[in-house]
């Protein structure tokens, strides 16, 4: 697995922060902890294991336009598993 996932800057402010994530089957954002509340849009749809500390794993169906929320403060590493490339917009709530 590699730490190759591309992580592009689309809008930042006082109040947001908008990255889209772009992978390539197996490839990972790397381990990393949400400094804010956040909100996943994803682009296409795909499949995700997220990885957490302690090792475990928590896979994922996403659904293109099926988006979800999480609290800051999460750490874990996110790959896609899926056979095809994945993409999905992070908004970050400062």
């Amino acid at each position: 697995m590699t730490t190759t996932a591309r992580a592009t800057l689309q809008h930042e402010d006082e109040r947001v922060r908008v990255t889209r994530w772009d992978f390539e089957p197996q490839e990972s954002t790397g381990r990393h902890v949400h400094e804010y509340d956040y909100v996943v849009v994803p682009v296409t749809d795909g499949r995700t294991d997220v990885i957490t500390p302690d090792g475990t794993v928590t896979s994922s169906q996403l659904r293109a336009g099926e988006s979800y929320a999480r609290q800051a403060g999460g750490e874990h590493e996110v790959v896609n598993t899926g056979t095809a490339p994945l993409a999905f917009v992070e908004i970050e709530l400062k």
